[in-house]
């Protein structure tokens, strides 16, 4: 038995030993960060329309996909953001750079099609490696694999 299986043994023995007023907090809470997280898969789909726009003035302008002097200062910025909403500064580090990782690979993937001559859309061909990464194979013939960040996704 995993810890995992252990801890939803005992979660469920406990469920029945919780009382009704609990059980709805619970239940109240939980709906509220479903309502979050659909709020952020929303807002992060919103970001990505404007950085494929984005990629897509870069590529027409032959100007490079990554932008380090931009990515320090949004980095910055999210820190500072974090720190006076409590939210550790650490982890939102480092979900902005798996967000800027993710927004280069479009605007790469952008540019190789505009000089390849092949129109592409904000998604592109999945394709799983032998080694069980995700990736895309490009309009050129090469591949970008993604990861994940810290466990993220995991459960």
């Amino acid at each position: 038995m995993t810890t995992s299986d252990t801890n939803e043994a005992n979660s469920g023995a406990a469920a029945d030993e919780v009382d009704a007023e609990v059980r709805a907090e619970l239940t109240r809470l939980r709906d509220s960060i479903d309502n979050i997280d659909a709020a952020v898969v929303h807002m992060l789909a919103e970001r990505f329309k404007c950085t494929q726009r984005v990629g897509h003035l870069k590529a027409a302008h032959q100007l490079p996909a990554a932008d380090p002097a931009r990515e320090a200062q949004q980095i910055n910025r999210l820190r500072g953001l974090a720190e006076s909403a409590k939210l550790d500064p650490a982890f939102a580090e480092k979900l902005l750079n798996f967000i800027i990782a993710e927004v280069i690979r479009h605007h790469e993937r952008i540019a190789d099609d505009a000089l390849n001559g092949t129109a592409g859309s904000a998604g592109s061909h999945g394709t799983t490696h032998s080694n069980g990464t995700t990736g895309t194979t490009r309009g050129n013939g090469t591949t970008g694999t993604t990861g994940d960040v810290a466990g993220a996704g995991r459960r």
